[in-house]
């Protein structure tokens, strides 16, 4: 029998309520798997609902959940900064319950509501940032296409696709088939086909909306974030998954934006983050032009453990999103120990399944 996303979320919001008011079930936790010296959190706009901008793709944490959340991590973890990881890759002068709050993406709520949470409660954070939709510019294409989705239905997505492919792809039934299967098979060029198509058929002024919409940060909001306590990251110029770049398209997405950002902030930009999160985009090409243009940490959203010596250029964080306290546990301390069990085992199993190709 299959379940649906929303049974699954009931069944392990129940789990982690029992396991939460388990006498000793930290414990419990670190005899799950791997030792974590480092959890990563990961959100992405702070408020009170979705907009038609950002529904159906699950951004959103309200001010209140937020807060709690923070209040939580305060309670229960040790926040650290990234000039602290990059000083302790072996995990061990870290404190044992070390936490990292980042976020994604350039929305403007970040720096009016979050980030003077975080600085009443002292908690230094990473805010990845793509430059393209700095001060309003345009539209980040996920927002474009929710916008859509929501005004005028995925007929109109679906039409945009068949402008672009014909008939060869099939049909989007979802803003998430968008996102995890369409955007990252296709090329940089194709996705600027389809979304300039999507602008022709529903008649949208993209820069009008952006203007008026004021989703993301201002050049001045990145300039204020250090004074928070706030580092700003990479996240790729235009937001774009990495595996399908080419070598030429490299510099533009990822140098361009290191170069525009650090103008803006007047920092150092240390870190990226890869948009969507996946370990697949994280080729050997990109990380070359990672570290020749001085990048010293990538992290990924797939919600696995780090190892105690931690993997600079791995760097994997849970997206906890609008968890109550209970529930902020299990995703932080038992989820991600069991999936890097999950991808040990899985592992094992391909390098056997390789030398019993060669033995036979």
């Amino acid at each position: 029998m299959l379940f649906s996303s929303r049974q699954r979320r009931r069944a392990l919001d129940l789990a982690s309520k029992v396991f939460a008011h388990t006498p000793g079930s930290r414990r419990v936790a670190q005899l799950l798997g791997r030792s974590s010296s480092l959890r990563c959190m990961v959100f992405h706009n702070i408020a009170e609902k979705e907009s038609p901008f950002t529904a159906g793709i699950g951004v959103n944490a309200s001010p209140q959940e937020f807060e709690a959340t923070l209040l939580f991590v305060n309670k229960y973890y040790s926040p650290v900064s990234l000039q602290e990881i990059l000083e302790n890759t072996n995990g061990r002068k870290l404190p044992s319950n070390a936490l990292l709050l980042t976020f994604d993406d350039a929305y403007a709520s970040v720096a009016e509501i979050a980030a003077p949470l975080c600085k009443q409660l002292n908690i230094p954070a990473v805010f990845f940032v793509n430059a393209a939709f700095v001060d309003n510019r345009r539209l980040a294409p996920d927002n474009l296409v929710c916008y859509v989705a929501d005004r005028f239905g995925l007929e109109q997505i679906n039409a945009a696709v068949r402008v672009v492919f014909g008939e060869k792809l099939p049909v989007l039934r979802s803003v998430g088939e968008v996102f995890g299967t369409f955007f990252p098979a296709i090329s940089l060029r194709e996705r600027d086909s389809f979304l300039g198509a999507l602008r022709e058929l529903t008649g949208i002024d993209e820069q009008k909306l952006a203007a008026e919409s004021k989703l993301y940060l201002t050049s001045e909001q990145v300039r204020s974030l250090q004074s928070f306590g706030f580092e700003i990251g990479n996240h790729t110029f235009t937001h774009t998954h990495s595996r399908q770049l080419s070598v030429e398209e490299l510099g533009p997405e990822i140098v361009r934006n290191k170069t525009a950002l650090g103008a803006m902030s007047g920092t150092q930009i240390r870190a990226f983050s890869q948009p969507y999160g996946s370990s697949k985009d994280v080729t050997p090409e990109l990380a070359r032009v990672l570290r020749q243009s001085g990048h010293e940490a990538v992290f990924l959203s797939e919600s696995t453990a780090n190892p105690r010596n931690l993997d600079l250029f791995r760097l994997d964080r849970v997206n906890c999103g609008t968890r109550k306290a209970e529930a902020l546990f299990f995703d932080l301390e038992v989820m991600p120990r069991l999936r890097a069990v999950r991808d040990q085992l899985l592992q094992r199993r391909a390098i056997l399944s390789h030398q019993n190709d060669h033995t036979v």
